[in-house]
């Protein structure tokens, strides 16, 4: 027990350890206010470890109270917590729209357009022409429509928000028929089940898991149906005895009974997959062509924009949804607005899709491109790294974001794995993770995989360095 209180009165006041050096500099760059806090949370941490050593029969644990020691401790708690907390990183997982690192880059001219509108005032809610108030949606929805083959288009910011928005303003109180099958999880635990009942619309399950014929949706039908709602199940698929209904047979099913038919597409594709190798998904496009009346789908995965929920279909349709009170609710800013139209203009001219949105690049790169890329850092880190096993494995990309789930795109990793267990393939992870810039990547088998795929060849030197700093701590 004295030992305890001798050493809680070793414990420095919050004043001695501000005269310290590594804290007098930390003032010099830091406000006081993050400084100080952090001073103090590092004084009690101390006491109360010294605390919980009462609890124990074991001896006390050496802890170093020199006024030198906690300053340096504070003076690095204080730099972290004035750091930001959103941080641009490497991705080498592989994963392409990897949701938990923010789905995908924008492209240069998205960005460019979203510094512009940041650092200027601009002509969000104005017409240039008349000088007078104008909408936000007259920056997109002319060209949504023209991509889409739409009569109108409505932007909001996501693409629950869209589904959410359309199910209140059109089917609220009413019956929307769906099939069984379509029932999806969205990620996060949002449910179209629970959107649809959050949006007051009553939904009406028809068909079996794996099948559902038209005339399931026809047997339905009460005088208080309002709308079918088909869903894109775009993560996940079902394979084997199935059945669904195309969207054209149940767009004219809904005009014969004077109903609405919308289409959930979510991950939102404007371009043929097939001519990137990958599994067909359906166009916004080709659904309205075939009759659906409105189709909602993301801006930040297939499309490879910013977050965005995008409405397309009839005029009329899609002018109740922008009277509705909830569309003020759910409307996007300036920033979105940006991003979204430089990056549509992209898909004016196809060929420029794979050369400037990043998500295209990256599903578009050759595997010989790959194996390149991937030789050449082996060659770097191999000589680099004496205590590890540098190699250049084949491996499988995903596209991720909830799209296109059965899809593999074949690529070549590099394999680093410590000849000798002196630390753990998963420490070295988690110190990747906190190096500057952080460092994402895949681990297997005690192996650090590093997938190109998805990291751009103007990071691939931060990536040696940082590797290289890390294995020789």
């Amino acid at each position: 027990m004295t030992e305890i209180k001798d050493l809680l009165r070793e414990l420095p006041a919050v004043d001695r350890l501000l005269r310290e050096a590594a804290l007098e500099e930390a003032l010099s760059t830091l406000p006081r206010r993050v400084v100080l806090p952090a001073v103090q949370d590092v004084i009690e941490q101390c006491r109360q470890e010294i605390i919980a050593a009462r609890q124990t029969p074991a001896p006390l644990p050496e802890v170093d109270l020199t006024p030198a020691h906690l300053a340096a401790k504070a003076a690095a708690l204080a730099t972290k917590r004035a750091a930001t907390s959103l941080k641009p990183l490497i991705n080498a997982t592989g994963i392409v729209i990897h949701t938990n690192l923010g789905r995908v880059p924008l492209a240069k001219e998205a960005v460019d357009a979203l510094t512009g509108v940041a650092a200027n005032y601009n002509n969000l809610e104005l017409s240039l022409v008349t000088g007078r108030r104008g909408s936000r949606q007259e920056h997109l929805e002319q060209l949504i429509s023209e991509l889409c083959g739409s009569e109108a288009a409505l932007v909001v910011n996501n693409n629950a928000a869209a589904v959410f928005l359309v199910l209140k303003a059109l089917a609220e109180k009413r019956e929307v028929v769906i099939s069984r099958g379509q029932l999806v999880e969205i990620g996060g635990s949002f449910r179209i089940p629970e959107i649809m009942a959050a949006s007051g619309a009553q939904m009406i399950e028809v068909g079996t898991t794996n099948k559902t014929y038209l005339r399931d949706y026809e047997r339905a039908l009460t005088e208080n149906s309002a709308a079918f709602l088909k869903v894109h199940t775009s993560n996940y698929n079902l394979v084997g005895f199935t059945a669904e209904v195309e969207t054209s047979e149940l767009a004219a099913l809904a005009r014969r009974h004077n109903l609405l038919m919308i289409e959930d597409l979510g991950s939102g594709a404007l371009l043929d997959l097939n001519k990137f190798g990958l599994p067909p998904e359906p166009l916004v496009q080709d659904s309205i062509a075939a009759g659906a009346d409105l189709v909602t789908f993301s801006g930040d995965k297939m499309l490879g924009g910013p977050q965005a929920g995008i409405i397309v279909g009839r005029k009329d349709l899609v002018s109740a949804l922008r009277s509705n009170q909830l569309a003020r609710i759910v409307r996007v800013d300036k920033f979105t607005i940006a991003a979204l139209e430089a990056t549509l203009r992209l898909y004016l001219d196809e060929d420029q899709v794979a050369e400037k949105i990043p998500v295209w690049q990256m599903l578009a790169i050759s595997e010989d491109l790959l194996k390149g890329r991937a030789e050449k850092i082996v060659g770097q880190l191999s000589a680099a790294l004496e205590d590890a096993e540098v190699s250049v494995q084949r491996g499988i990309s995903k596209v991720g974001g909830g799209a296109l789930p059965a899809a593999e795109l074949p690529t070549w990793l590099v394999a680093v794995k410590l000849k000798q267990a002196e630390v753990s393939a998963a420490e070295l992870v988690e110190k990747l993770r906190t190096v500057d810039p952080p460092l994402i990547l895949r681990l297997q088998h005690e192996t650090l995989l590093f997938d190109l795929r998805t990291v751009r060849e103007d990071q691939e030197q931060t990536l040696i360095e940082k590797v290289t700093e890390v294995f020789q701590r």
